[in-house]
C-alpha cells in the first residue's frame, strides 16, 4: 500500500535528479534550480498543490500531476527509473483517479502519452484508461512529438 503527500521542496529536487536511460532519457528533466528560474515545471507556483510523491514504505517511487481544467483534469505520472516495471504506475494512478474524483468530483480524467512509449500506454490501461481516437502531433516541454491522448474509463 503507497502512502502519498503534496510533493515537497526536497521531493523536487530529488525527481529531478532522476536518470532514465535509452530511448527513456527524454524523461529526463532539468534541474530544480533551473525549473526555480524560469518559475516552470515541478517550481511552478501556480500549481504548488498539484503535485503529488509516492511512497513505497521509505522509498520515493513515483509521483502524479493533477491538474483540473475547464471541463477535464489532466494527470501526469512519473516513476522513479529504479522502480519502473514493477508496478508502480499502475498503483499510483489507481490512488491519482480517487484523489481527483474528491477534488473535482464529476470531471473526467486524462492523460497524454507519447505513442512510441509502449511500457507507459500498458500501465495506463491496466489503470482503466483507453486511447481516445488517434495519435496527433503536438510540443510539449519536452519537444515535438507524436501522443495519444487516453481517458479514464469507469
Amino acid at each position: 500500500m503507497l502512502k502519498y503527500h503534496i510533493m515537497n521542496e526536497e521531493e523536487k529536487k530529488i525527481i529531478c535528479d532522476w536518470k532514465y536511460e535509452k530511448e527513456y532519457e527524454i524523461y529526463n528533466l532539468e534541474s530544480y534550480e533551473a525549473m526555480k528560474e524560469k518559475k516552470s515545471g515541478l517550481a511552478n507556483p501556480a500549481h504548488v498543490n498539484n503535485f503529488y510523491s509516492f511512497y513505497d514504505d521509505q522509498q520515493l517511487v513515483g509521483f502524479a500531476n493533477i491538474l483540473e481544467e475547464e471541463k477535464e483534469v489532466f494527470i501526469g505520472l512519473g516513476v522513479n527509473p529504479l522502480y519502473c516495471n514493477q508496478g508502480y504506475g499502475t498503483e499510483i494512478l489507481h490512488y491519482v483517479s480517487k484523489i481527483a474524483k474528491s477534488l473535482y468530483k464529476e470531471k473526467p480524467l486524462y492523460l497524454e502519452v507519447r505513442s512510441w512509449n509502449k511500457r507507459a500506454i500498458r500501465c495506463y490501461e491496466k489503470a482503466g484508461f483507453v486511447i481516445d481516437g488517434n495519435s496527433f502531433e503536438q510540443v510539449s516541454g519536452i519537444g515535438k512529438g507524436e501522443f495519444y491522448r487516453m481517458v479514464k474509463k469507469d
